[in-house]
This record gives structure tokens, sequence and C-alpha cells, in this order.
């Protein structure tokens, strides 16, 4: 099981070939940070988080905050002592062999290629709100949510997955410099929202602080975990830190803790103006997010309850007497989130280019366009099925899966540097995690309890995607392993790997 390890020294030979300009310093990584995490989950899960945990969900901000500070700690030494191309897969590969590596990749898939779905499902709740207020078009639900929220089909977030692909088929060059005026644009927006929303709070809305227990606020927790996932591009960067020692562990923890007190506000002023009181079926049973009991509960009231709105910040903000700053902030996301959905995708088809260049993947995976110069087949394979995703599934259903393959990755991190203390002690470490006896298994614990806070249906659809992982691996993968067949070369050079968005 363990038997097929990758050599390390080959990683690492690569890695020192190609080695970056150490030049950012804390400032710099804690803004990368700010910038990675601010997105989706903020703008789209809150209300989500509403309905498992009421005014809770603050407390909840916090769980998966701390989680994520940990599990980036461990992230951190990884990255900086291994920085090449395929993450999680990679470092398990080198330290805890093929299989292990094999369903980390594979739970990778879960991460990236789902949570595209998901954020393109968040991206079609605001563009159909701002189409609403703009224009005052009420377009039938059937056409804008999926079978399990209401609908039938939600095609506009098919649509705008179906962009982001033939964008990246054509290997569209984000610049740095869109890009950070796209994170400015979603600073301000919630920037906006709590200058408002703070004043107008009142005291009453926050009881019952936990009407659903601590078994809710945990729910929560797992859920909104998927706001802070991009906290790992900091980790990434190890190798670009000046003074790495010092300066990763503040960018990643400054990063992460302007995040969470920016989340806090941000729930503090959904709650304290609308309420955030969760919505109980007939027998008084409280209804899970993203089914056709909630849908129907709140078409009954009118979709009058921020758990009911799929655009929960720009509707708070109507709800309290700014319509067009809400109409601003729906604006900002619309510009904001394709960004998202960009990079979620991209990830998917490196992590898919890397596993087929290991021989675990059809070679024609790693095929690239003779004109574009981007993995063409395998970006159209992951768009597919991004597409089918956001077309049918509700956005807290595709958040919780991609939250189950996220977290098993990071555990998978946090034992193989553990692991690499003791059996490569002596090998150079740029970063070494603070206290890992205590970080690695806070990481490991924090992980597998928000796992097995996410939804029976979630943690089930998440062993049966492990199991024909396993499946795949044993009939198809495993045989066809370079490692396996004895093609020792060095896989890691990036020369063959399409640049990413934002570089030349």
């Amino acid at each position: 099981m363990f038997g097929r390890v990758k050599s390390l020294d080959a990683i690492l030979a690569t890695a020192e070939k190609k080695s970056l300009h150490r030049s950012l310093g804390a400032f710099q990584l804690t803004m990368l940070g700010i910038g990675a995490v601010i997105g989706t989950g903020i703008f789209v899960l809150t209300a989500e988080a509403a309905q498992k945990a009421g005014p809770g969900m603050m407390l909840s901000f916090v769980i998966a905050g701390f989680v994520c500070a940990v599990a980036a700690l461990c992230y951190a030494e990884m990255a900086a002592m291994v920085p090449v191309s395929g993450s999680a897969y990679t470092y398990s590969y080198a330290v805890m062999g093929e299989l292990v590596a094999w369903m980390v990749g594979w739970a990778l898939i879960l991460e990236y290629a789902i949570a595209a779905g998901a954020v393109s499902v968040g991206w079609s709740g605001y563009f159909i709100g701002w189409l609403n207020s703009s224009f005052d078009l009420n377009v039938p639900y059937t056409l804008v949510r999926g079978p399990f929220d209401g609908g039938v089909i939600n095609l506009p977030a098919m649509l705008i997955a179906a962009a982001v692909t033939a964008l990246l088929i054509k290997g569209t060059k984000e610049s740095a410099t869109v890009n950070a005026v796209l994170v400015g644009v979603k600073i301000l927006a919630l920037t906006l929202f709590v200058i408002l929303a703070i004043p107008v709070i009142k005291s009453g809305q926050f009881t019952p602080f936990a009407p659903l227990g601590f078994a809710g606020i945990s729910g929560a927790a797992a859920s909104i975990f998927f706001a802070y996932v991009g906290f790992d591009a900091v980790s990434t960067a190890a190798e670009e830190t000046k003074n790495p020692q010092r300066n990763m562990p503040i960018g990643l923890i400054g990063s992460l803790a302007i995040c969470t007190i920016f989340y806090m506000l941000v729930a503090a002023g959904v709650i304290g103006t609308v309420g955030a009181q969760p919505i109980y079926g007939p027998g008084g049973e409280a209804l899970s997010p993203g089914t056709p009991a909630l849908s129907q509960a709140c078409t009954a009231i009118q979709e009058n309850a921020v758990v009911c709105s799929k655009e929960a910040l720009a509707w708070t903000l109507k709800q309290i007497g700014y319509p067009f700053v809400g109409w601003l902030v729906g604006a900002a996301a619309i510009i904001a989130l394709p960004s998202v959905i960009l990079m979620m995708m991209f990830g998917q088809t490196r992590i898919f280019f890397v596993m087929s260049r290991d021989g675990l993947l059809p070679e024609f995976f790693s095929k690239v366009h003779p004109r574009f110069h981007t993995p063409h087949i395998i970006t159209l394979i992951t768009g597919l099925f991004v597409t089918l995703f956001a077309a049918f599934f509700p956005v807290g259903l595709l958040a919780d899966v991609s939250n189950s393959g996220t977290l098993f990755a990071f555990a998978a991190v946090s034992i193989a540097v553990m692991v690499l203390r003791k059996t490569d002690a002596g090998r150079h470490r740029p970063f070494r995690t603070p206290a890992i006896m205590i970080t690695a298994p806070l990481s490991i614990a924090g992980c597998v309890y928000l796992f097995f806070s996410l939804s029976a249906v979630t943690i089930q659809l998440f062993f049966g995607w492990a199991l024909i992982g396993l499946v795949v691996y044993y009939l198809y993968s495993r045989n066809r392993s370079h490692v396996g067949r004895g093609l020792m070369e060095v896989h890691e050079s990036d020369a063959d790997i399409p640049p990413a968005p934002g570089t030349t």
C-alpha cells in the first residue's frame, strides 16, 4: 500500500533548478491571502449557515478559521520544501506512496471541480437577483434553480461555467492588475455592507443564539469552511518569501484572522438587521438547506427570509433601505466571482495534468492544443462536469461535497508533515511548522471534526466517490503508473504545463 513512493530528491532537484526570487514580505503575503480567501463563501453561503446555525453562525466562522490556520501551517512546511505542481497530491506521493497520492488526487477532483460548480450556482443567484432589481424581470424558478431547489435546471450557472471553460481552452491570461482590481471590488463591497448594516443592528435578533444547538454550529462551520478555501495560495508562495520562518506564519495567520473578523462583522450585520433564525417544517423539524422542503417553505412565506435568499448580502441591504447599494454589491459579486470559477477549474486541470503525466490517468489527458497551448481535452471534460453540477445541484450541497475532498487532502498533508519529520529529519526546511506535534494533530483532528459535521448525505457521497476511486486505481491506474513500471524520470518539471492565468 505504501510501497510506491516517488523520490523526494528527484522532485527537489527540479525545484532547485527553477528556484524563484524571494521578494514577498509579511504584508504582501497577508494581502495575497485576503485576496484568495474572500470570495464565494461569504457572498453565497451566509444564508445556508443561517439555516443550519441561526445567529450561532458567527461562532462557526471562528471554528472554520481556526482549523484552516493549523492546516495552513502544516501546508506551508510542505509547500516550502516541495515547491512544485500538484500540491497535496505531489506531497502525498513523495511521503506516503502512490495509493494515498491517488486517493488525495481523486479527492482534489471534489475540491476543485465541484467547488467551481458551487461558485457558478452562487454567481447565478446574484445574477438573477441583479436582473430582477435592474430590469424588473421575474425569471421562472424552473430555469434558474436545480431540481433539489424548487426548479428544473439552472441555466445561468451552466452558461457561466461553459464560458469559463471556453476561456481556459483559449488560454486567456488574467493579468495581475485585473485580478487586483477584482479583489478590491470584493473587499469594497463587503466594507460597504458592514458600514451600512452595523449601525442598524438590533440586539434582540441574536436570541436564541444557537436554536439548533452546538451540532448546528458545527454543521455550519463545516459548510463555511468553503469560505476560507484559497488560503493555501499563501502556503504555495513559500519559495518566493523573504525570511519564510517569520513571514509565512504572519501571512497565513494574519490573512485568516482579518478574513475571520470581516466574516463575523458581515454575519453580525445580516443577523442583527434582518434576523437569521432557521425555518422549520410543519412538525417543528429544522429543514436542510438546498432541499425541496425548504424551497416550499420559502415559497409559502414569499422568500421573505435571509435563509431563502440566493443573494443574501444584496437582499439584506435592500431590506434595510439601501436598494442601490444592494444592487452594487450584487454587481460586485457578478463581476468578481467568474475569476474564482476560472482559478478553481484551472487548479483542477493542473491536478489532472500532473496525474496524467504520472501514468495514473490516460495519457491523452495531458495533450496540449497545438494552437492555444492549453490541455484542451481535460479542460473540456472538466468543463462538462462543472456545467452539469451547476445545472442540477444547489450551492450548499456542492460546497459541502467540495469541503469533504478538501478536508481529506488537508488531513493527508498534515500527516505527511509529521511522517517526514520522523523519516527525513535532516532535510532542509525553509519553513518549519511551529510545535509540529501539537499543530499537525490539531489540524488532523479539526479536519476530521469538520468532516463528520457535514451532512450524512455528503459523507455518503464522499465515501461512494472514494470507492469508485479505488476501483479505477486497481483496474486502470496501478498497472499503468510510471513509478510502478520503473519509469523514474522526473515529471515535475513544469516546462510542459500551460502557464497559470495571470502569468506569461
